[in-house]
């Protein structure tokens, strides 16, 4: 990161400008959303400038810039258009103390103005270090269509608020402003305005103190499913409580990425658990839960793929409920689902399969038995969880049990991650074919299931030449 983003109070300060033409009015429209004292210093100057003189907005000296300008000025833009003449002006503004930005000169420049989405008060930066500003377009248009056009009306009636919460401790007040923004503040916006909004958060802020006030803050747990890697494929709901957490207690698939979206002050603890090797204890994952949960805590014990699913889940709510501990679950994508998606398989089909089972390769008591015979049945598929390391063992007890060794396999590794990995097999070749390719987990296997040829996203689609026609549409 060469450029670290901050917010740089400017209200009253002096901001110059030195240029009048095409430049200098991309970087005045934004500039006039700020407070500041604004001086433009230029020979010619475009007819808008002038219509901002006359509204009071700007002030504008009719020459180049010159020393003792730039005298008290906080940010200082070179806006002429000529490498010259930009230059000497940088030069100016740099001997009066100024942070100077050179329009379009990256390397000159001390700092840069980012992509802005303004919800005033709410207002974020998007930047890319000045390589990629299409990019920079791209995502801010995003993140608008997203942001709710009333965020800064509620975040500037919050602010209001905030000597009115200012008793509740940090947990009392995440809560409250939790239910605000995600609930209440939208709710009564769309029901009645502003008027509204102000109303409901003085009936949630004396809610919040009478909650504090009849009983200790209890801990929660919520058993979140992360998914299997992408941070794309999260649910809505998952994101949501991990932007409120304080304690993330997760697995060792969880990728960073995911980790990512926690709020900045949570406490990220790793129970990482290593087939075959050093892992933590269940009990002590039990106890830490436990430990989190009576402070008062509200954690998110992070499990990849889907909590339910081969993730020891039953063990660590009986642990809860032996304790009294209140807990919620929230489903995520699992491994095999995304890996299924990543090779285009559909993992149930008519007159192909009914059915589909989901077993592990291995488990607390080692190599996992299952119903060999029911496996080995010609169209038996299955998605077999942990099962490389497993591999010859699952091979030996298929083909004991009359499975064809013809039976397609297909192994997925890191599904739904750049590293990704798939393997065409079958099942007379499946630890060679593994070894080859140098699968090590984590991975699916697909018994009875082959990969589709290719798999197309809207990046490898090519572009269409001509409007599709569809049937008795005009």
């Amino acid at each position: 990161m060469q450029h670290f983003p901050i917010m740089r109070n400017v209200a009253a300060r002096r901001i110059v400008v030195s240029g009048g033409g095409d430049a200098a009015l991309a970087k005045l429209r934004l500039l006039l959303k700020t407070e500041a004292r604004i001086t433009v210093y230029a020979a010619e100057a475009a007819p808008e400038i002038g219509g901002w003189v006359e509204a009071g907005k700007l002030a504008h000296v009719a020459r180049a810039v010159e020393e003792g300008d730039a005298t008290c000025a906080a940010l200082f833009y070179c806006a002429n258009e000529d490498d010259a003449e930009d230059a000497r002006a940088a030069g100016i503004g740099r001997r009066a103390g100024a942070l100077v930005n050179i329009v379009d000169n990256l390397h000159g420049s001390d700092f840069i103005t980012p992509a802005l989405v303004d919800r005033d008060p709410v207002t974020i930066a998007i930047g890319t270090e000045g390589t990629a500003p299409v990019l920079a377009r791209r995502i801010k248009a995003d993140i608008e269509q997203r942001l709710d056009p009333d965020l800064g009306t509620l975040a500037a009636i919050a602010a209001r608020w905030r000597d009115a919460a200012a008793d509740l401790d940090g947990a009392a007040r995440r809560t409250l402003w939790s239910r605000f923004f995600d609930d209440v503040g939208p709710e009564a916006m769309a029901q009645g305005g502003a008027q509204a909004v102000e109303a409901a958060l003085e009936t949630l802020v004396d809610e919040i103190h009478d909650e504090v006030a009849s009983r200790r803050r209890q801990g929660f747990v919520h058993f979140t499913g992360a998914g299997p890697g992408d941070p794309e494929l999260l649910t809505l709901k998952a994101r949501k409580v991990l932007h409120r957490a304080d304690t993330v207690i997760y697995d060792r698939l969880v990728g960073p990425g995911i980790l990512e979206l926690a709020r900045r002050e949570a406490r990220l603890i790793e129970v990482g658990k290593t087939p075959f090797g050093p892992s933590w204890k269940q009990e002590d994952i039990n106890a830490l839960m436990l430990a989190e949960a009576a402070k008062g805590n509200e954690v998110v014990r992070l499990k990849s793929g889907d909590a339910g699913m081969f993730g020891r889940l039953d063990e660590e709510i009986d642990a809860l409920e032996a304790k009294g501990v209140a807990y919620a679950i929230i489903p995520g994508i699992t491994s095999a689902a995304a890996a299924a998606a990543s090779a285009g398989l559909s993992l149930t089909r008519r007159e192909r399969n009914r059915s589909i089972r989901f077993l592990t390769g291995h488990d607390a008591n080692g190599l996992a038995e299952h119903d060999w015979r029911a496996l080995s049945e010609p169209g038996a598929t299955a998605a077999i969880y942990m099962g490389v390391r497993a591999a010859a063992f699952l091979q030996g007890r298929l083909m004991l049990h009359g499975a064809a060794p013809e039976t397609p396999i297909t192994a997925v590794e890191n599904a739904s991650r750049p590293e990704e990995k798939i393997v065409a097999t079958t099942l007379s070749r499946l630890p060679q074919a593994l070894a080859e390719a140098g699968i090590k987990g984590p991975a699916i296997l697909f018994l009875g299931l082959s990969p589709r040829a290719a798999i197309q996203t809207l990046d490898t689609l090519p572009e269409a030449t001509e409007p599709l026609a569809l049937a008795g549409v005009s």
